[in-house]
């Protein structure tokens, strides 16, 4: 599994601009004006791992898989969206298909590049977007306690919706205790329970230590994930080969890529890991929830090897790369035999065993 990622904002934040630097494309018409991207651009994008490339030298592979993730441009939300102003409906509709949401605001001034509301003001915002999410949730849930007038819900889901309204209502998040209370809301389409990272589109002189926008953004979202991304920068950059790359970043300073950034932050906040298979013909990354089990990892590779799994062999990568094959290290004693309850952890090489 990948994960989709929506870029979210008011119009003219840069949420074009980025999307056509993470993806390495021109798909995203980027202008200065309001509602230039109206359907939602998509991208593909591969996911950057070192692991990977060190075992696919080390297994002498044919090719190399990487796991993936894709963003969607949607369109941009102003005051009113809830209701149907500007492109509301199509906003909500096209944020309710993506796992992870990244809230971009524009923390930096220039007199060329107009703001909708005329004035930088990214938690102002920030709060008109959650707040016509927040609105669009209630009107939903309204209509949902509605129809169980009908008994179409039963007892539990009547009670989780009557405190979701109640929340909501309070200016409070939504609880969700489980990933069975998880999976209810997110059928029903409602938005507020989405993770979010909130992404400051900066100028090159504030991405390494912010400024005024940013430290604000810090001190009223004490609890939210917070990334600095440069849209011009990154943009520049995806033109670049890698050797460019790295010459350019080092001028600069950076460290990390934006789309490297928002790849470790959309892993940690959707609990994701990665495990790998590795041989001659393929080295491959495989994207998996937290906690996962080995049959169930198996069941990613093909449904039919969960429902056939017999047992797992699993190397670590460090291991790996120390002694150069899986061969070695079952002949060093690193290679174990896992059974249907092992939990598979980040970084794991495994080969399953199944029934034919």
């Amino acid at each position: 599994m990948g994960f989709k990622c929506g870029i979210v904002g008011l119009p003219n934040v840069g949420k074009s601009t980025l999307f056509n630097a993470l993806t390495a494309s021109k798909n995203a018409e980027a202008a200065n004006f309001p509602f230039c991207t109206i359907d939602p651009n998509i991208g593909i994008v591969d996911v950057p791992d070192e692991r990977l490339e060190k075992l696919s030298v080390l297994s002498k592979s044919k090719k190399k898989i990487l796991a993936n993730i894709t963003f969607v441009d949607i369109a941009g939300l102003v005051k009113g969206a809830s209701k149907g102003e500007g492109l509301g409906n199509k906003f909500l509709s096209h944020i309710r298909e993506v796992d992870a949401v990244v809230h971009l605001v524009r923390c930096f001034k220039n007199d060329k590049i107009q703001h909708v509301n005329n004035l930088i003001d990214p938690i102002n915002d920030l709060e008109i977007i959650k707040t016509e999410i927040v609105l669009s949730d209630i009107d939903l849930i309204q209509k949902k306690l509605e129809k169980s007038k009908k008994k179409t819900l039963n007892p539990k889901e009547l009670d989780l919706l009557q405190s979701a309204l109640k929340n909501l209502n309070e200016d409070k998040e939504i609880t969700v205790l489980d990933d069975e209370n998880y999976k209810f809301f997110n059928t029903m389409g409602i938005l507020s329970i989405k993770p979010k990272i909130i992404v400051c589109n900066v100028d090159e002189q504030s991405l390494a230590t912010g400024n005024k926008y940013t430290n604000a953004i810090k001190q009223r979202f004490v609890n939210e994930k917070i990334i600095l991304i440069c849209a011009d920068i990154e943009d520049q950059l995806s033109s670049l080969d890698r050797n460019e790359k790295e010459n350019f970043m080092k001028e600069i300073g950076l460290d990390k890529t934006g789309l490297n950034k928002l790849i470790k932050e959309g892993y940690d906040l959707l609990n994701l890991n990665t495990f790998f298979t590795s041989g001659i013909e393929e080295s491959r990354a495989w994207t998996i929830k937290k906690n996962t089990r080995a049959p169930e990892a198996a069941g990613v590779i093909h449904t039919d090897f969960e429902k056939k799994f017999i047992r797992a062999e699993a190397v670590s990568c460090e291991d790996f790369f120390e002694y150069g094959s899986a061969e070695k290290c079952k002949e060093k004693g690193k290679l174990r035999i896992e059974g249907k309850d092992y939990i598979v952890k980040d970084g794991d090489v495994l080969h399953f065993r199944v029934n034919p």
